[in-house]
């Protein structure tokens, strides 16, 4: 599941309480395992996150066309930086950082808004490559607007709303099906040469897509975490055995990737920023969800001055680790919500079993074959895992909405915001005639559907019936 989707989760516990603040611990917050337990502990961590850290990366270069050794490179690096920003916020350092057990991956919230920001450079005669520059330069300036929301996080939640925050996350899953129905069709080569939508590529994605689902219903725990994980290789083995990867360009890759700052350059435009800022805000909301269930978790206060200080600090962290990740030429990052179901099955909520954690991905970005392997995932396999991702996103941004109560002036909140979303993406001819900025600001679903719901819900008068 995604990280989306398992944030959204999390709020509804919070509201629901179904976490138990009394988990029984055997490591709690600031205890120091013994070497392997604490290593068995942080292995069951990185096999819940690998995969959905690479996965935007690989979402994002396929819809773009990004291919070789830039995917590669890419892919590394949503692996260094995950295990850099993981540090950060579980070390602390003085704001910085909510000192949990809280690991960092990189955002599938962001994939629409820099996949529309990339088309949009294509569609204007640039290449792939060239659309990376834009992408990581608004990246890096969005997230200081989640650094300054931290300041203000008491304000922040009193405009975005679970209500708001639900439209927007059911609007980024709705959006995000497309792609993933795309890639499940054979993704953006298939177009080219003729064989988009054969029976091989939808055949293997349906294959992916019945594995993870069967194996997500199994009542084993371990098997229902690694769902995801074992779909994805099936159909990477199979696709191998038939022909389907070429692994001829694993041959010149290096013993060794070496993290470079802007190594694709660095830009900025204001149509392309404005989708990412929004997303920024609505990820903040997020993180304090993800936090607060880690505190529950880890038997750690969730109100009080401490717990203020480490929602302060998460947020904080999430944004300069954002910022970290456009530097080092890699995606948004966000604290990701897996890991409190690892801290309950292992009993394990020891901030130092995150440093093991962050140390193996930081070793696993730096070695450029692991990249490699998985940059070769045929777009069919991807695709058939990542169509109930997006599925799962917009499903659990309906769960928010569903948990408020929905009277008179919320549903013209959530019909007005669906409706101008939806009507941008299904009929996006109805902005042919504004000036080419506004088109490729409102173009973007979540962008309309989201600023649309945040107006409402400031405007419309609240009323008791």
């Amino acid at each position: 599941m995604s990280a989306t989707s398992d944030k959204v989760h999390v709020q509804q516990d919070i509201t629901g309480s179904s976490l138990d603040q009394s988990t029984e611990l055997l490591y709690r917050l600031h205890d120091r395992p013994p070497f392997w337990e604490g290593f068995f502990a942080a292995l069951q961590h990185l096999l819940a996150i690998f995969v959905p850290i690479i996965t935007p990366a690989l979402v994002i270069c396929g819809a773009l066309d990004i291919t070789g050794e830039t995917r590669q490179y890419i892919v590394s690096m949503s692996l260094f930086v995950s295990g850099v920003a993981t540090y950060i916020q579980i070390r602390r350092i003085g704001p910085i950082g909510s000192g949990l057990l809280s690991i960092q991956g990189t955002s599938f919230t962001f994939v629409g808004a820099i996949i529309s920001a990339g088309l949009v450079l294509r569609d204007s005669g640039h290449t792939p490559e060239q659309s990376l520059p834009l992408i990581f330069g608004v990246c890096v300036a969005g997230s200081f607007i989640e650094m300054v929301i931290s300041r203000f996080i008491r304000q922040a939640r009193k405009i975005i709303t679970p209500l708001v925050s639900g439209i927007v996350v059911t609007l980024i899953g709705l959006t995000l099906i497309k792609v993933g129905i795309i890639a499940c069709a054979g993704g953006f080569q298939a177009r080219q040469d003729g064989s988009f939508g054969s029976f091989r590529y939808l055949g293997m994605a349906m294959l992916v897509l019945v594995i993870i689902v069967f194996l997500n219903r199994m009542k084993n725990r371990y098997l229902r975490m690694s769902a995801i994980v074992m779909g994805l290789m099936v159909g990477y083995l199979i696709s191998a055995f038939m022909g389907a990867i070429d692994f001829s360009s694993l041959k010149a890759v290096a013993w060794l990737t070496l993290p470079v700052p802007f190594k694709y350059g660095v830009a900025f435009h204001w149509s392309a920023f404005i989708p990412i800022a929004l997303i920024y805000v609505v990820t903040s909301v997020e993180s304090i969800g993800d936090i607060t269930a880690t505190c529950m978790v880890s038997n750690e206060p969730i109100e009080g001055e401490l717990y203020m200080k480490r929602i302060a600090g998460g947020v904080m962290g999430d944004g300069l680790n954002s910022l970290i990740a456009g530097v080092f030429n890699t995606f948004p990052n966000t604290t990701f919500s897996q890991n409190n179901g690892i801290i309950q099955l292992t009993g394990v909520a020891s901030r130092h079993v995150g440093y093991l954690i962050a140390g193996m991905l930081v070793l696993l970005g730096l070695i450029p074959g692991v990249a490699g392997l998985f940059s070769l995932m045929p777009e069919a396999v991807l695709g058939g895992a990542t169509i109930l991702m997006f599925g799962t996103v917009a499903a659990a941004g309906i769960k928010i909405i569903a948990a408020e109560p929905l009277d008179r002036r919320a549903l013209i909140i959530i019909a007005i915001s669906m409706s101008l979303g939806l009507g941008v993406v299904f009929a996006p001819e109805v902005l042919s005639h504004m000036p080419v900025w506004a088109r490729n600001i409102f173009s973007s679903g979540i962008v309309t559907g989201g600023l649309t719901a945040i107006l409402c819900n400031v405007i419309l008068p609240k009323t008791n019936s």
